[in-house]
């Protein structure tokens, strides 16, 4: 019988659902902010889809660091420090997110095209963004349970 399923103990290998699944809305208020703010610049300003997308990407990066740095700087690390802990924590996190995310918003009829005052803008956004935490969280998990991850965050809190 495998010790895996039980609560976060501080060991690796014993990741719950309901941890996993924490960290995964962490990293989604970043994503989120920067991926929301990216649609919403490049539709308002009449930016090309590619362009939109591209900064769409950009800004969950910079957004989803940005909070982790924020939390781990609070325990004294410096700022590069604090850096590489945010990018050993969340890049697979992101990336997943915003692989789901774009495909879902790309791959929906006329989202891409639809305004900020249409339904189908924001619709789009919260299915795409909804869609990426359901299949970050077991990414998530299966990271955490391997010691990495969010994992790396925690040693900092």
């Amino acid at each position: 019988m495998s010790g895996h399923t039980g609560d976060v103990s501080g060991h690796s290998g014993t990741t719950t659902w309901s941890t996993a699944a924490q960290a995964t809305l962490h990293c989604l208020t970043g994503c989120a902010i920067g991926e929301v703010l990216g649609m919403v610049i490049g539709t308002a300003t009449g930016l090309h889809n590619a362009g939109t997308v591209v900064l769409s990407i950009v800004l969950a990066f910079v957004f989803g660091y940005a909070l982790t740095m924020r939390g781990v700087l609070r325990s004294g690390l410096s700022l590069g420090a604090a850096l590489r802990v945010a990018l050993a924590a969340d890049t697979v996190s992101i990336a997943v997110m915003e692989v789901i995310d774009n495909t879902v918003v790309v791959a929906i009829p006329g989202a891409m095209d639809a305004q900020l005052d249409q339904w189908l803008f924001w619709g789009a956004l919260a299915l795409s963004l909804a869609l990426a935490f359901v299949v970050t969280v077991p990414v998530n998990r299966a990271l955490m349970r391997r010691g990495l991850g969010h994992a790396k965050v925690h040693a900092h809190h």
